[in-house]
Order: C-alpha cells, then structure tokens, then sequence
C-alpha cells in the first residue's frame, strides 16, 4: 500500500504544532518550521527519520518512491528533500533530475549504502547538496544535514531578495537603502534634481554625501554636463581660490601660464563643494558673490565672468557652531542652506546593513575577479549589531577584509575584522600638552589654531591606530595592510607618515 503522509509533530499527535527549535526559517519577522520531504521504500527507515527529524522542530511530509516524491513537491514545495538513492519504480536520481529541473531552488540530500558512495558523488555533482551514508553515524548527523541544506537555500534566498531590492534602486546610483529615513532622502533628491537651487547636504564622514550630489545631478536637466567633485579641505588654503576661480597669468608665485577653476570646468553642470566647512574665508566671499551674482573671477584679474553653475555642498561639522567661532560666514551660510538634505548615519538604519552588505560583497568580487561570497546568519547578525561609527564606508572595509580572509563562499563572523572594531584606543600620547586629558582629545589641543589641532590629532590618531594594527598582525605588514582594509604600498605610507613628529 503506497504512503504520502503529512506529519507536523510526533505520531499520534498529528495537529500538534512542532515544538520549538533552531530548526525554522524566518519570513516577515516570524519563524516557520522548515518543512522537510523524506523519501525511502523502507517503511522503518521512514518512520525513524520522520520521529528525528520531527523531534528537532522540522515539519515532515513522508514518501515512498521517487513517484511519490515528484507528486508530493508539485503539490506543497518543501525546502529540503532527503531521498534514498536505490528505489523501486523511479530511482532517486532520476528523481533528482526531475526536482531540480521543476524547482531548482529545492535543496536535496541524498541517502546511500556505503558501497554506492561513487553514485552519490554522482548526484552531487547532479544537483544534490550532500548525501549520507547508510548507517547514518548519527541521528544528530542526519538533523544537521538538513538543517544545513536548509540554511544554504534561505541564504540564496536572501541574496536573490537583496539583489532584486538592489536592482529597483539602481535609479539612486550607489545609494543604497530601503529604510523610512532613507526612502526621506530619496524623496529629497526627486524633489530637490530639477530645480536649480542651492543643496547643503549634511551628514558623518563615510554616510555617502557624494554619492546623494551624484543623484541629484544624474536626475537634473545638467545630467549631460560636467559634475565636479571638489573636496575643499583636501586643496592648501594658499591655492583654494586659484583652484575654484582660476588665475592669470603671473597672478602669483608659480604661476607661469593663466588657468581656468573648477567654476568654469563646471560650466552648465554641477559643482560639488565637500567639506565646505573648511574653506577659507577669503574665498568664503568670492563664494558668495558667484551664488549671488553667477559670477567668478579669476586671481589677478579685474574682469569677472558670467558661469552657470549649480552648486551642492557637504559637511560633516556643524556649520553654526563656524559661524559662532568666527570662522564661517553667517550670510554664505544661508546662501548655501536653502535645501538642506540629512543622510542617516548607519546605526539609525540597521534594516539596510543586509542590503548594503550584499551591495559591497558584489562589487568586490567584480573588482576581484573572484567567485561571490555570502555571509552566514551570524556575521550578518553580527554586522547589524555593530554601531559603525565610520558608516558606510567602514561598513565595505570590513567586508572588503572578510572577503579576503574567508576561507570559503560563506563569510563566518570570525572572518569580521568587528573585534578590533570594539578595541579600546591606545593611552594619549606622551606628547600631547602638559595637563591634556586623554578622555578629551579636542580639549588636548584647544589652545592651537584649528588647522594646528586638527593636524596633530590626526598624527596622534594615525600613530595609534598603526600601533595597534601592527601589533594585532603580529608585526607582518601585509597582514596589518589586510586589517586596515588598506593595498600595502598605503599602509606603508601610513606607517612613515605615523612617524611625522607632531
């Protein structure tokens, strides 16, 4: 008499919920029992199986042969099928093929005698995920067996979800996210692309204040023309004017031949202003005469030119404390924050970390020319966790270093750089100035010109950070090259400057 069962808890108890286990999946914020399809012609061997795997939280449909088997997956997909391999009517590879052929996102584990090993080979390299050998070491062994077939196909099914989340965002660039507060900032960016006025986009180092200009830009009418990056703390204050204004010829020492600025590169397009908080103030207002007037002129020169320039600013400081202290103007301010746009740091949107890190594990295997890898439930959890102070930015060095170091396709929380993450910073340094508390860095250097404090609190963090890196890497330079997320020609530059005295 043929058998097609459906069971959900022990025999003789078959409308009892399963008993809780480790052994479920998680869908919309709950978790379902897994639901197994166990398939042998030994009627004693089913029963067994069915009880272990019944005991352990699995929910269990029960077959006899392949027949059965193929019936009962058109009918109720279960995510994992265990099937003997020798069987009468339909073997259990030819219903191997036929599975995969139907629902190739259903995970098989394949059962054999010791002397048919070779055909269970076979049906790995088939389609089947694993195959146990009869008599089975365990019963745990069995459990384990599926559950870890199981996990493999909610870990593909996650990368597909993310991939097609990643895929309907594909219109914001690199902007990566589906959370309330960044589904804000898109709506900002839609709102904001075909006007012409001025966007100061406020938001921590590492969060994506480019790439949130890079969108406004690709979805204005300018998206055509020129989008000039300009990272304003990056350029010596001595040339910040020459290089956004221009020069003339002789304007100034060095200067052997007259030179267009970033205005008139920009000319049509966009100009991207970063770090805006530290431009000097003399160039604070030939700023605020070119958003005023549309106007630039160049160093050394009385003539002045008519530029059609949308300007987007950034900062990760806060601008009215400048403006308190001096050192920002209070009417350029004001000009530049017509529209402001906040980017979230990443600990206030933790549900886009498995989106961002599926995102970055992708990018890294193309610039790697290697095979993609996925991250297990518990580096994921672990990533999620963390409060990822240096944002998205962090977030891809750490993943750029477990990519590296993962021994396999699966990314295992020890292959997390998230220990050192949480490493205490090293004593303040002996240098600092008499009387310096080490729990106040700034207050360390509060009697210096900004530029001043700001250099040396740099030095010091930069000393500090190469000390412990090269100390976790043992001494090994490529290995602490590897922890810093950093190629080792970089690192090497890092440890030289370290050593600049303060």
């Amino acid at each position: 008499m043929s058998e097609l069962r459906h069971t959900s808890a022990l025999p003789g108890r078959a409308s009892t919920t399963p008993p809780q286990s480790p052994h479920t999946r998680e869908t919309d914020g709950a978790s379902d029992p897994i639901r197994v399809l166990v398939v042998d012609d030994e009627a004693g061997l089913r029963r067994s199986l069915e009880r272990v795997l019944v005991s352990r939280g699995f929910l269990v449909e029960v077959a006899e042969d392949g027949e059965q088997a193929l019936a009962a997956v058109a009918e109720r997909e279960p995510e994992v099928v265990l099937m003997d391999i020798m069987m009468p009517r339909m073997s259990g590879l030819d219903a191997l093929t036929h599975i995969k052929r139907r629902a190739p996102h259903i995970e098989v584990v394949m059962m054999t005698a010791h002397a048919d090993v070779d055909t269970a080979v076979a049906a790995v390299k088939s389609g089947a995920y694993d195959f146990l050998t009869k008599p089975f070491a365990s019963n745990d062994a069995v459990a384990l067996s599926v559950a870890k077939a199981a996990e493999h196909r909610r870990l593909l099914e996650r990368a597909r979800t993310l991939e097609e989340r990643l895929v309907a965002h594909e219109q914001f660039g690199e902007l990566i996210g589906t959370s309330a507060k960044m589904q804000a900032v898109y709506r900002m960016i839609e709102g904001v692309a075909s006007a012409t006025s001025t966007v100061l986009i406020l938001g921590e180092s590492g969060t994506g204040k480019e790439l949130v200009a890079r969108a406004i830009h690709r979805r204005s009418p300018r998206a055509e023309k020129p989008f000039v990056p300009v990272n304003c703390a990056a350029i010596p204050k001595e040339l910040v004017e020459s290089e956004l204004f221009g020069h003339v010829k002789g304007a100034f020492t060095g200067a052997q031949a007259a030179r267009a600025g970033l205005f008139d590169s920009a000319n049509g397009g966009t100009i991207f202003l970063d770090e805006i908080g530290d431009l000097p103030l003399t160039a604070q207002v030939k700023l605020l005469r070119t958003l005023q007037e549309g106007e630039v002129k160049r160093v050394g020169s009385d003539e002045t030119r008519i530029v059609d320039v949308r300007v987007l600013a950034a900062t990760n400081i806060d601008l009215k404390a400048k403006i308190a202290d001096g050192t920002f103007r209070n009417d350029l301010y004001y000009r530049l924050n017509v529209i402001p746009i906040r980017i979230p740091p990443l600990r206030e949107r933790d549900d886009d970390v498995a989106l961002l890190a599926q995102h970055a594990l992708r990018k890294l295997a193309l610039r790697m020319e290697r095979p993609a890898k996925r991250l297990s439930p518990r580096a994921m959890a672990s990533l999620r966790a963390y409060s990822w102070p240096g944002n998205v930015r962090e977030l891809e060095h750490a993943l750029e270093h477990a990519f590296v170091l993962a021994r396999s396709d699966d990314i295992m929380e020890s292959d997390l750089p998230i220990t050192a993450m949480h490493t205490p910073p090293p004593p303040a340094r002996a240098e600092m100035p008499t009387g310096a508390a080490s729990a106040d860095p700034a207050g360390a250097f509060a009697g210096l010109p900004y530029a001043e404090a700001k250099r040396r609190a740099m030095l010091a963090f930069d000393e500090s950070y190469v000390k412990v890196t090269m100390e976790r890497a043992e001494g090994n330079v490529s290995s602490a090259a590897r922890l810093a997320g950093l190629d080792r020609s970089n690192f090497r530059r890092l440890i030289k400057k370290s050593k600049s005295p303060l």
